[in-house]
């Protein structure tokens, strides 16, 4: 191996480096010695044109206009400039405004194309649920209705029948759900009252395990698994029924599920698929648009959102099938609402279903309820808000037994007759769905008659299926506006804006704080008691068979969360 050579170093002896530095001083001081002789050269005068020089005058004058020339031109050079970077400016100037506009012009399309699709595109709003339920519609062979057997007339739309039975291509079925919640005699009269206008399949959808110890037991050993449901009765019923109309048409049908909140569509897809395809949920409206499940190669089951209920319904109506969210509505809604439900319940039947004493009004009603359940705010005062919409809640869903009895005479509607209730019984086969009915009936545990409710149904609930016939809140609309307006506003406010004006807001303010006090103090003391007991019933001797005694239900139980 070749030893690499190495670099010269660049350190010195501090001598050498001393005497460099001396020698550079040196030369430094002769240079300026020398300068210093010379002395500094001043530039020489320009002596002009001597006086005896002939045409001096001449020279002179030709001297001055030379001048004058240069002059002219630096300056014409420098007005050209100027000129050029003017004209430069004014082109950003006009570029920049260009780009601005174009972006402010984008900014206003983009926002109010946002707008339109807001109001297109609003998963919440009752037109989208018009237009997907109209899609439904469309696309479907076989409509099944459904119904809750706790208040099946009151689960009917008489617009959708009407719009089905319209349309000659088209079947429509009655599916009463929620069978294991009123008493068999009961639920039996139903069965027979409805086969008489459509084909009726009783059913019992499958629901999700809940059990809350369960949970705690297992949350870190396994995860729970969601697809896993419940025994369910009626889906092989209704399965066949409708193999059977795929086998009389020979062709690939596609089934709608339709019906008012809370009614159970998606969970009797699920039961009907045997896994959890659809979203379910106690909060009303978890469906917002149409969605297709496969059951087999035959049968698609199309899954839509709630029927829109009309306004113009009763307040029971309102309370029991309208999409109200219990966290944004007012109070006011929530306290009529429940008014109505229990004024079309029986008085004892509902003292005895929640062990509290005699009321004479909702709020009593609503204050006992809120005592006996802990649901107390700050200094003890019982919580009648909390207490009202978890009520609410548990009516619409699926925790409280009542029932209602079936009309005593059967009175068709005026959009059925004898012939379009032949044609939409004919393609099935009803001596089957009969015995297949009764097989379901027999199969599930009931209620007793005297620990179920007796309630009074307000009848058919009026929907709006088409799109155009759909009056949207204000509060749906709040912030569909766009951010010109907005400005304008805020513009002019400040222009108008005067000390008296901030007197008279605040006055006003004021003003409007006492009327909502006012109208919450008449609310609470016009709300009275209405009591309907059922048609032939003695309420005064009527038995009462509960689970549970009183004791076991005064105790506190702790696997229970308080709102």
């Amino acid at each position: 191996t070749v030893a690499e050579l190495k670099k010269a170093s660049k350190r010195l002896s501090c001598h050498k480096r001393y005497k460099i530095q001396k020698k550079i001083r040196e030369h430094h001081r002769k240079l300026r010695k020398e300068a210093k002789k010379r002395g500094r050269k001043k530039p020489r005068k320009d002596p002009g044109i001597p006086s005896a020089a002939p045409f001096k005058e001449e020279l002179l004058r030709e001297a001055e206009q030379r001048k004058q020339r240069l002059e002219e031109l630096k300056q014409k050079q420098k007005l050209d400039r100027q000129k050029e970077l003017e004209k430069k400016r004014k082109l950003d100037a006009k570029k920049n405004a260009a780009k601005i506009k174009e972006n402010t012009d984008k900014k206003e399309s983009s926002r109010k194309s946002g707008a339109k699709k807001n109001k297109l595109l609003d998963k919440n709003s009752s037109k989208s649920f018009c237009r997907e339920l109209e899609k439904v519609i469309e696309a479907s062979d076989v409509i099944l209705e459904v119904l809750d057997a706790r208040d099946p007339l009151g689960c009917r739309c008489p617009q959708l029948e009407q719009a089905v039975c319209s349309r000659q291509d088209k079947k429509l079925l009655l599916v009463l759900n929620k069978i294991d919640l009123v008493p068999k005699e009961n639920l039996e009269k139903w069965l027979n009252y409805l086969k008489n206008e459509f084909p009726t399949v009783a059913f019992k959808s499958a629901t999700l395990l809940k059990d809350r110890n369960m949970e705690k037991v297992t949350k870190r050993s396994a995860r729970i698994d969601l697809s896993k449901n419940t025994e369910c009765f009626g889906s092989e019923c209704l399965l066949k029924l409708l193999q059977d109309h795929c086998k009389t048409r020979n062709k690939a049908i596609q089934v709608g599920v339709v019906g008012f909140p809370n009614a159970g569509k998606s969970s009797i897809i699920n039961s009907l698929k045997g896994a959890r395809a659809c979203n379910v949920g106690p909060a009303r409206g978890v469906t917002k648009s149409m969605q297709v499940v496969p059951v087999d190669k035959q049968i698609k089951i199309l899954d839509s959102p709630s029927i829109v209920a009309d306004p113009s319904n009763s307040a029971l109506a309102l309370a029991l099938k309208s999409i109200i969210d219990t966290e944004q509505s007012g109070l006011a809604n929530v306290f009529e609402g429940i008014d109505a439900i229990i004024s079309h319940c029986n008085k004892q039947q509902v003292i005895l279903f929640y062990s509290i004493p005699d009321f004479s009004n909702t709020e009593e009603f609503l204050t006992l309820l809120a005592q006996k359940r802990g649901m107390l705010k700050k200094g003890g005062i019982p919580d009648t808000e909390g207490i009202a919409k978890l009520l609410l809640c548990d009516w619409t869903g699926a925790k409280i037994s009542y029932h209602s009895q079936p009309p005593e005479q059967q009175r068709l509607p005026p959009y059925l007759t004898e012939d379009k209730i032949a044609e939409m019984q004919k393609d099935f086969n009803l001596k089957k769905l009969e015995e297949e009915n009764t097989t379901t009936v027999k199969a599930l545990k009931y209620p007793n008659l005297a620990s179920s409710i007796a309630f009074q149904s307000a009848g058919m609930t009026n929907g709006t299926i088409e799109e155009n016939k759909v009056v949207e809140k204000a509060s749906e609309h709040k912030n569909v506006g766009t951010d010109e307006e907005d400005e304008e506003e805020e513009e002019d406010e400040e222009e108008n804006f005067t000390e008296s004006d901030d007197d008279q807001d605040s006055m006003e303010e004021e003003k409007s704080i006492k009327e909502v006090s006012q109208g919450f103090m008449k609310l609470s003391s016009t709300i009275h008691f209405l009591f309907f007991p059922p048609e032939g019933s003695n309420s005064t001797t009527l038995p009462f068979i509960a689970d549970k005694t009183a004791d076991e239900d005064d105790a506190y139980d702790f696997n229970t969360d308080y709102v």
